[in-house]
């Protein structure tokens, strides 16, 4: 099994993905998300959920889905739904290892995960992953790699993670924080026996947050499948939250304001995937229409001027309440 099996992907939404961080666990930090979802988030009530958001995204032709350790029970219910649909033989199934996740199935948890890229974390985690997934993970990766992470230095985990690649198993890493493109640069240059280690990469983009961009860009031409997340700002650029620029976009297209700003993601050439991280099945099918919006050079540059500031983008992520 192997990434690149998305490549003969032609449907409208090839595209874009599904990512479950908002539907594995009962608490998250995307806007609205106290709506959403059900009072009572008991596993079986969020497994439905997790399980009809993918029955919506296969048939409206999404094939790549994205999950994590950290993601609650994303991997369960994701493999749940692989096994109860054996005939599926082209999703292509992403997952990330390097944060564990510690809420206990709690909202209010004092940490809801913790992160730990040793080469220990590595091996116990790819294990729990290995007993879900099985031979369905086409994509490991490092989980929010910044600078100074040890990953990016760890000769010992390089050797472990180039192991798994010549078995068949793309080795990718996401980024997160103000300094994206230093930590992709970084990673870029980590090699084993003279070969790249990694074949793709994840990474935050969005109308509000475009500095990884160029380092994106770099990463495409070196020949990784780039995968943007959080293109809707952990729903800072959905109704009823989105700026009077992009809602007034929305209102000259006559689709959403999500659609809008997943579209001006889907511009980027080096964007091989972007995620939707949907939590109700009407979000996805709304989402699923950013192929269908056709933006104009002036029409970006009013989103374009939306960026803000790394430093400020990050931070106000970081205040963000755990719904």
């Amino acid at each position: 099994m192997s990434l690149t099996r998305l490549a003969s992907v032609t449907t409208p939404t090839a595209h874009l993905g599904l990512g479950l961080a908002a539907v594995g666990r009962p608490g998250y930090i995307t806007l609205g998300r106290d709506r959403d979802l059900p009072a009572e988030r008991t596993v079986d009530a969020l497994r439905e959920r997790t399980h009809q958001l993918l029955d919506a995204a296969y048939a409206q032709g999404v094939r790549y889905v994205d999950a994590a350790r950290s993601y609650g029970r994303s991997e369960e219910f994701l493999a749940d739904w692989l096994r109860s649909r054996p005939d599926l033989d082209d999703i292509v199934v992403g997952s990330k290892w390097g944060y564990t996740y510690t809420a206990g199935w709690s909202t209010d948890a004092e940490r809801h995960e913790v992160k730990d890229h040793s080469l220990a974390t590595y091996e116990r985690q790819r294990a729990e992953t290995d007993a879900l997934l099985g031979d369905r993970l086409d994509l490991y990766q490092i989980h929010s790699v910044t600078p100074d992470s040890p990953a990016l230095t760890d000769r010992q985990l390089h050797a472990r993670l180039a192991e798994a690649a010549a078995r068949g198993v793309t080795v990718g890493f996401s980024t997160s924080g103000p300094a994206q493109a230093d930590a992709i640069r970084a990673a870029l240059a980590v090699t084993v026996d003279g070969e790249p280690l990694f074949g793709a990469v994840q990474s935050t983009y969005n109308v509000l947050e475009t500095s990884a961009g160029p380092a994106l860009a770099e990463a495409h031409d070196a020949g990784l499948t780039v995968i943007v997340k959080e293109g809707m700002a952990n729903g800072r650029l959905a109704e009823p939250h989105a700026p009077d620029a992009l809602r007034a976009l929305a209102h000259e297209t006559g689709l959403g304001c999500d659609a809008v700003a997943l579209a001006f993601v889907l511009r980027r050439p080096w964007a091989g995937v972007v995620l939707s991280g949907a939590a109700t099945v009407p979000q996805l099918t709304s989402n699923l229409h950013a192929p269908a919006v056709d933006l104009t050079e002036e029409q970006c540059e009013r989103l374009t001027a939306l960026a803000e500031e790394p430093r400020t983008y990050w931070e106000h992520r970081g205040q963000l309440p755990w719904h």
